[in-house]
């Protein structure tokens, strides 16, 4: 699981003596010029040393990393004593988190990092600054809608662009529907899309036309299975949503949007489920 806090300052102290950003031979897993990868966050029953380990068995050469692989779990903290060790938490320390990535030959694109109502305009800058230290480029993150127009000025003076990820709850100020998009991207062009096609397909919407119409605005999708309604996750091809519609849309535009598989479904194990994953998203684009 995550680490907990003497793990945690062992490890920012060790990370003052090994070398940064040391890159290994990359892993690949672009298949018909699509790559797939992985939010980590598909790992949450391990560590995020375990969590390396199980994609470089599978074969996994990007991902999207969960904050829950780098934050305090044990015991678990308030939210006044995560937000101090957002505060207090040393740059080093994501600098080594980055480190692990490298030594594996996995590329980190995106920190998921969940700006909501209630940060303080601290908490928000120190998103970007853990960002900035891992050397991504994009924030993907579950947030309110009206937390956009508070990110924005923050997202442009960082370089970093944040993209707003969808749930299938249609409700006010959360993620869910295009327009929910269009409004908290009139804050500014870092507000992007981390499009979820999974949930979309669950809100009611299609993914595909969404895609094309709005891929310019996208700089990941969430690869999973769901049914129609409000219906439930399952295994990939057991469900309404149109993943190689999606596939095949990026392999014929050539769109460089990094399709991260997120399994949520019930499986009986992580890794075994993950690699069936990656095994239908290949065979959807042979």
């Amino acid at each position: 699981m995550p680490i907990s806090r003497r793990l945690f300052t062992q490890s920012a102290l060790a990370s003052a003596a090994s070398p940064l950003f040391a890159f290994a031979p990359e892993i690949s897993s672009t298949f018909s010029g699509v790559t797939i990868g992985v939010q980590s966050y598909s790992f949450r029953d391990r560590s995020l040393e375990a969590a390396i380990a199980a994609m470089k068995d599978i074969g996994l050469g990007s991902v999207e990393l969960w904050s829950g692989h780098v934050e305090p779990s044990s015991p678990r903290p308030s939210r006044e004593e995560l937000r101090q060790w957002r505060l207090s938490t040393p740059a080093d320390y994501f600098r080594q988190v980055r480190s692990k990535f490298d030594d594996a030959g996995i590329t980190l694109h995106a920190f998921n990092y969940s700006f909501r109502d209630d940060f303080t305009d601290e908490e928000i800058d120190r998103g970007f600054q853990m960002a900035q230290a891992m050397g991504v480029k994009f924030i993907t993150a579950s947030s309110n809608v009206s937390s956009a127009i508070r990110v924005a000025p923050f997202a442009a003076r960082r370089g970093i662009k944040v993209g707003m990820h969808n749930h299938s709850n249609i409700k006010p100020n959360e993620f869910a529907r295009p327009e929910d998009f269009t409004e908290a991207m009139r804050a500014g062009s870092s507000i992007v899309i981390n499009l979820d096609i999974g949930h979309f397909v669950a809100a009611g919407f299609d993914p595909v036309e969404y895609l094309d119409k709005h891929h310019a605005h996208i700089v990941t999708l969430h690869i999973k299975d769901r049914k129609k309604n409000q219906g439930p996750n399952v295994p990939f091809g057991e469900g309404d949503t149109p993943i190689k519609e999606v596939l095949q849309l990026l392999k014929l535009k050539k769109l460089a949007i990094p399709a991260n598989i997120e399994y949520e479904y019930k499986g009986q194990d992580t890794v075994a489920e993950v690699r069936r994953c990656l095994d239908y998203c290949k065979n959807a684009l042979a």
